[in-house]
């Protein structure tokens, strides 16, 4: 599943295309996503001028007007392919993982613009799309989230508060989009290692510094991913032909049985698993 990073570029790439663009006709050839496409989806966007692209956590949103938008969340396997009319496109994903070029089945939404269209493909169909017909709509959506791990709101005095006395382990806090949005399993643990903290260790276990640590380096190592083009685990390519490399700079990540890449360190990585969750940290310098 993509997390906050890939979000990031994905909506950066779509920014870049989309912006003030409208959209001519909208095509649904199956509405059975995670959440079923509404009757009136077609209707709503047909016309619709997309005056920005903004992320929040790891959700799309199209910004129209009239205080209207359309929330895209990419799900388990979701990615939008822009296909250039009349022009042989080389590179046509603008999301993470599957292919890089269109594929030909699973192709569920279309959004037609005048020089090119937005293909929605799934193969798991865990992604959705929800229309929002006001501001205070889209509010209330993302009241139940916790601050995002790069927003100022995610702070020292927020994590004393919601740790004080709590017997849960800090990998499932990182996880828990109600404590701290965007976080997904792969970033928790290069965060925990960046940090030095054992990713079982409880809440309320947790020292001040332990916590500063937790601030600073989930905004660093989630800004390094971004700049880095977030990381292909799979067949990444965006619009442009370019890869994320992050996967490259991994820490801990998939990297089970070999030895701590921190300096002096003389630790192994350990996999384990903690909630049905591949977690991965260093048997030394995480104690």
């Amino acid at each position: 599943m993509p997390e906050l990073p890939e979000v990031e570029i994905v909506k950066q790439s779509l920014l870049s295309k989309l912006k003030n663009k409208k959209i001519n006709k909208v095509s649904v050839f199956n509405r059975n996503l995670r959440y079923r496409i509404e009757g009136g989806f077609e209707k709503f966007l047909k016309n619709q001028k997309i005056l920005n692209i903004t992320r929040k956590s790891k959700f799309i949103i199209l910004h129209f007007t009239d205080s209207k938008y359309c929330i895209l969340h990419l799900g388990m396997s979701g990615t939008l392919h822009l296909i250039k009319k009349n022009h042989l496109n080389f590179f046509t994903n603008l999301s993470f993982y599957q292919s890089k070029f269109l594929p030909k089945k699973h192709n569920h939404v279309l959004l037609d613009f005048y020089k090119f269209k937005l293909f929605y493909n799934d193969p798991r169909r865990f992604g959705f799309f929800k229309l929002v017909k006001s501001k205070h709509e889209l509010d209330a959506f993302f009241e139940p989230f916790g601050p995002e791990a790069l927003g100022k709101k995610f702070n020292l005095f927020y994590l004393k508060k919601k740790l004080k006395n709590k017997s849960k382990n800090i990998k499932n806090f990182l996880l828990d989009q109600k404590f701290v949005s965007g976080i997904g399993n792969i970033y928790a643990s290069e965060i925990l290692h960046t940090c030095k903290i054992n990713p079982l260790k409880k809440g309320k276990n947790l020292k001040i510094e332990d916590m500063k640590k937790i601030v600073k380096y989930s905004n660093s190592v989630l800004k390094k991913s971004i700049k880095n083009g977030g990381s292909t685990i799979k067949n990444f390519k965006n619009v442009t032909g370019s890869q994320g490399n992050f996967q490259k700079e991994f820490k801990v990540y998939e990297r089970n049985n070999l030895k701590c890449l921190r300096k002096e360190c003389k630790g192994i990585i350990k996999k384990i698993v903690i909630n049905n969750r591949s977690t991965f940290y260093c048997n030394n310098c995480q104690k």
